[in-house]
């Protein structure tokens, strides 16, 4: 399977993905486009699997992978929530409409 490019070369790429991961992870829950949705997901339940082993060297992966705020969120708040759980940690709810600049199917991703 291809990488989602977004048009975009891959340090552009690189920031996007990790901004995009630091909103949903300071938020919560986030609306965007499916691609986006889909992408997002497999990074952040990557990161949320790391955080949930609670040792310093996966502290320093996520604050080398996320800015400082998120990375602590992620390991203090969140991760602990899913100590149990074994994947699956975060929801995509596909919401029928459309963007209207582009037609874009528009998508709403959040923590279960």
């Amino acid at each position: 399977m291809m990488p989602r490019k977004f048009r975009k070369l891959r340090g552009k790429r690189i920031s996007f993905l990790k901004a995009l991961a630091n909103n949903l992870i300071m938020k919560g829950k986030m609306q965007t486009t499916e691609p986006r949705a889909k992408e997002i997901r497999v990074r952040v339940e990557k990161l949320v699997t790391l955080a949930k082993k609670q040792n310093q060297a996966s502290l320093r992966l996520l604050l080398a992978r996320l800015p400082k705020s998120a990375a602590m969120k992620l390991y203090y708040e969140i991760a602990p929530r899913y100590q149990e759980r074994s994947g699956g940690y975060l929801r995509i709810t596909k919401l029928g409409k459309r963007r209207k600049r582009d037609a874009a199917l528009q998508a709403v991703v959040e923590f279960v």
